[in-house]
C-alpha cells in the first residue's frame, strides 16, 4: 500500500497525487494575470480620461491582488502534484527549470531597454534580480528595478526553498484538523497587516506586499487547501456562484484601507475559488475555465505576467499620454494582443525548452540515489505520471 493510501485513513478513498489534472485552475491563472495587467494599465495611466479612467480605477485598482491568487494557487498546485518518492533536489531542479530561463530572458530585455533609454543599472539591482532576492531589500530601486514584476518570482523562490519542509509537516496533520489548519493559515495572512500597524507607515507597504516571509502564509494556505480537497473535506459547490461572490468581494476591497486591500481581504475569496475549482476538477467538472481556450491562456499566463508590463511601457512611450478615449481603449487592446503574442513566443521558445533541458532527466536514477523523499521516507519507484 502506498504512503498516500495509509495517510488517508481507513474508509477514505483519495485521489493519488499527480493522477488528476487541474484544468479549471490552469484556466483561472489567466484571470489573475489579467487583473494584474489591468492594474498596471491603470497605474501607468494608459486610460486616463474622465469617467473611463475612474471606472478602470474601480475595476482594476485592486488588480494587484492577482498576485495573491497566484501565491495561493502555487501552494495548492505544488502540493496537489507532489510525488511521494520525490526528493527535495529534484523538486528544486524542476522549479528552477520552470521559472528561471524566462526570468533571465525578460531580465535581459529590461536591462537592454533601460540602457537604450540612457538609464543606469546598478550592480545591486542586477545582482539582486539575477539571484531572485530583490524583495529582501527595502529599496524600491532594487525590488521594483529592471523587470518590476519579477519581485514575486523571488517570493516564489523562497516558497520553493521551504516547500519540502512544509510538505512533510502538512502531510503529518490529521485529516480532522486540516480545515482548522487552513483557517489558521488564513488567519496568519490577516495577522501580517495587523502587526504592521506597530511599524512606521512608510514600512507597511514593503512588509505587507513584498517581504517574502510575510507572503508565505498565502502559499501555505494553498498547500493546506490541496489536502483539504484531496481528503474530500471541501463542500461540492458550483464554481460560478463562488466566483461571483469573489468578484463582489474583490470590488469591495476598494472601500478598505491599503493594509487589507491587496492581500488579506482578497485571500479569503481567492482561497474559496481555488479550493472549489480544484474540487470540481478532481470530480471531472471542469466547466468553462477548463475549456481548451481557457487552458491555453492559462498555460501562457506565466510568460504573460513576465512580459505585460514591459509591453505596456513600450507602447505608452511610443504613443504618449494625451489621446481621446477611443484611442485609449484601442491602445489597451493593442497592448493586450501584443502581450499575448509575446507570451506565446516566450512560452514556446524559452519556457518549454527550459523545462526539457534543465529539468530532471530520469526519475529512476533519483529513485536509486538513496536520498530521502519529501515525505520523509526513503524513495521508491515512482509509478505516478509526471
Amino acid at each position: 500500500m502506498a504512503v498516500a493510501d495509509i495517510a488517508a485513513g481507513p474508509g477514505r478513498v483519495r485521489v493519488q497525487p499527480g493522477q488528476t489534472r487541474l484544468p479549471s485552475l490552469t484556466g483561472l491563472r489567466f484571470v489573475a494575470a489579467a487583473l494584474v495587467f489591468g492594474f498596471h494599465a491603470y497605474v501607468v495611466h494608459l486610460v486616463d480620461t474622465g469617467s473611463a479612467g475612474r471606472l478602470l480605477g474601480w475595476v482594476f485598482g485592486p488588480g494587484s491582488a492577482g498576485v495573491t491568487f497566484f501565491f495561493i494557487l502555487s501552494g495548492f498546485v505544488l502540493s496537489w502534484s507532489a510525488r511521494e518518492s520525490d526528493t527535495a533536489p529534484r523538486f528544486w531542479q524542476r522549479r528552477f527549470a520552470r521559472i528561471y530561463p524566462s526570468h533571465v530572458v525578460m531580465l535581459a530585455v529590461a536591462v537592454a531597454l533601460l540602457m537604450i533609454s540612457g538609464k543606469a543599472v546598478t550592480v545591486l539591482q542586477l545582482a539582486a534580480n539575477v539571484l531572485l532576492i530583490q524583495p529582501w531589500f527595502q529599496n524600491p530601486d532594487v525590488y521594483f528595478g529592471l523587470n518590476t514584476v519579477s519581485w514575486s518570482l523571488a517570493c516564489e523562490a523562497f516558497f520553493y526553498l521551504l516547500f519540502p519542509v512544509f510538505y512533510r509537516g502538512i502531510r503529518a496533520i490529521p485529516a480532522r484538523w486540516l480545515r482548522w489548519a487552513a483557517a489558521g493559515s488564513l488567519g496568519l495572512v490577516w495577522l501580517v497587516p495587523l502587526i504592521t500597524l506597530l511599524l512606521p507607515e512608510s514600512d507597511r507597504y514593503w512588509v505587507i506586499w513584498l517581504f517574502p516571509v510575510a507572503r508565505t502564509p498565502e502559499f501555505v494556505t494553498g498547500m493546506l487547501l490541496a489536502r483539504v480537497v484531496r481528503e474530500k473535506l471541501w463542500p461540492t459547490t458550483a464554481v460560478g456562484p463562488v466566483m461571483a461572490v469573489a468578484g463582489l468581494g474583490y470590488l469591495a476591497s476598494n472601500l478598505l484601507p491599503m493594509e487589507l486591500q491587496h492581500v488579506a481581504w482578497p485571500a479569503i475569496f481567492f482561497a474559496a475559488v481555488i479550493a472549489t475549482a480544484g474540487a470540481a476538477d478532481a470530480e471531472g467538472r471542469t466547466g468553462v475555465w477548463g475549456s481548451r481556450w481557457a487552458v491555453w491562456l492559462g498555460e501562457i499566463s506565466f510568460a504573460f505576467y513576465l512580459v505585460h508590463l514591459i509591453v505596456l511601457r513600450i507602447v505608452l512611450k511610443a504613443t504618449g499620454f494625451e489621446r481621446p478615449l477611443w484611442q485609449e481603449a484601442l491602445v489597451v487592446l493593442v497592448c493586450l494582443a501584443l502581450a499575448v503574442v509575446a507570451s506565446r513566443l516566450l512560452h514556446r521558445s524559452v519556457e518549454l525548452p527550459g523545462m526539457r533541458w534543465l529539468g530532471p532527466r530520469s526519475r529512476r536514477t533519483a529513485d536509486r540515489s538513496g536520498q530521502p523523499s519529501m515525505s520523509g521516507l526513503p524513495t521508491t519507484a515512482d509509478r505516478l505520471p509526471r
